[in-house]
């Protein structure tokens, strides 16, 4: 595979579009989600767009491949909620290493199957707790999670994403800066920890 810093020295790549409106347009069902692993899951779990990595791996796929094949360089995993923080609101916060896992290797099975040279970005999203701010106005000084479980929560989701093969990690769409500052902590601990970069 060729360098992308190479390449981005001769191009600009083209990065995929949003992955939630996409899955919206398939009109999915409280079943649909669940599939037969979860069809007896105690809780909704409708809306929990990176489980369908799970139960309908072929709708992520196929996205995919149609952002590969409208001309995206870059594709991101469906996994912009995939932490346990996050997992935790569809009490499923122990599926969070299995669905980065699964989302890297779809997204790697379309660019295989899409033929051509493309790149996965690995997506990690901003967790639904803030580290900034108090979730009570009248307690400012309280905060739902600590700095250590958000770098514990990002550390295993990428922990999967690159067991999964992804090519890049792409931090998104996080309007909390410490959750960012979490999140890149958490990358530079494993690179430093598996000695890549």
């Amino acid at each position: 595979m060729h360098n992308i810093k190479k390449i981005l020295e001769q191009r600009i790549l083209v990065i995929d579009g949003a992955m939630g409106t996409m899955i919206q347009q398939h009109n999915l069902s409280e079943a649909d989600y669940r599939g037969s692993r979860f069809a007896g899951w105690k809780h909704d779990l409708k809306g929990n767009n990176d489980l369908l990595c799970l139960t309908h791996p072929d709708i992520i796929r196929n996205i995919h491949l149609e952002y590969l094949n409208a001309g995206a360089d870059i594709i991101e995993t469906n996994t912009f909620n995939a932490q346990k923080i996050s997992l935790a609101d569809y009490h499923m916060p122990e599926l969070a290493y299995e669905i980065n896992l699964e989302a890297a290797k779809i997204a790697k099975q379309a660019v295989t199957e899409f033929g051509k040279q493309a790149w996965v970005a690995g997506a990690l999203g901003p967790t639904n707790k803030t580290l900034s701010l108090s979730p009570d106005v009248n307690n400012p000084g309280y905060r739902a999670v600590v700095f250590d479980e958000v770098v514990e929560a990002y550390s295993e989701q990428v922990k999967g994403l690159l067991d999964g093969g992804v090519d890049l990690l792409l931090v998104e769409t996080i309007f909390d800066t410490l959750n960012a500052k979490a999140a890149l902590f958490a990358i530079q601990s494993i690179f430093e920890e598996r000695g890549i970069e």
